[in-house]
């Protein structure tokens, strides 16, 4: 960005008329971009998404207010830069759950936002800890609605017989993710 549009959306954050600021992030994977309102972390897109379709879909569904303002998201993409390095093994984030459903999927996500770096969990599990353990096919449905993946570790539930199952990056990059955790 230019100084004079850095000067303008420092202004408008001044002024509470930025309510999603967003910025890329270099991974491994490719560039996702992290975004957040002044609640927390509201949305991690993957590298394989369109960039510019995640940030219609949040001026559509939070705010026309949105702007790339890197220096709010300095926190975000330093504990994602240390996690890709294996420096992190938990983040310490706030998150804002505005884009994740309501109810049984909001409490799967949570649920697995708990799950351990180096631990995996099955969908019956995530369910069970969701409160209705025959509602396996749900949670996997929940965790692919998961707006934060990485951060809340989606990639970290897998198949009942081991097989590590689908993800929203695809399967090569929940096998990479869970490389990297040394989960597999």
């Amino acid at each position: 960005m230019s100084e004079f549009v850095d000067r303008l959306v420092a202004k408008a954050d001044r002024e509470s008329l930025l309510d999603v600021a967003y910025a890329t992030v270099d991974t491994p994977l490719g560039t996702a971009l992290v975004a957040a309102t002044p609640r927390g972390v509201v949305r991690l897109a993957l590298p394989n998404e369109d960039l510019d379709r995640v940030i219609g879909q949040l001026a559509a569904q939070l705010s026309p207010r949105v702007l790339e303002y890197p220096a709010r998201l300095d926190e975000p993409r330093r504990e994602l830069d240390e996690y890709f390095e294996r420096r992190r093994d938990r983040f310490e984030l706030s998150l804002d759950w505005s884009l994740s459903h309501p109810g049984f999927y909001r409490r799967v996500l949570r649920a697995t936002s708990r799950v351990p770096l180096g631990e995996v969990i099955t969908y019956g599990d995530a369910a069970a800890r969701a409160g209705n353990p025959r509602a396996f096919r749900a949670a996997g449905t929940a965790l692919g609605s998961n707006p934060i993946p990485i951060v809340v570790p989606c990639h970290r539930v897998i198949r009942a017989g081991g097989d590590i199952g689908n993800y929203g990056g695809g399967p090569e990059m929940k096998r990479f993710l869970l490389e990297l955790e040394g989960a597999v």
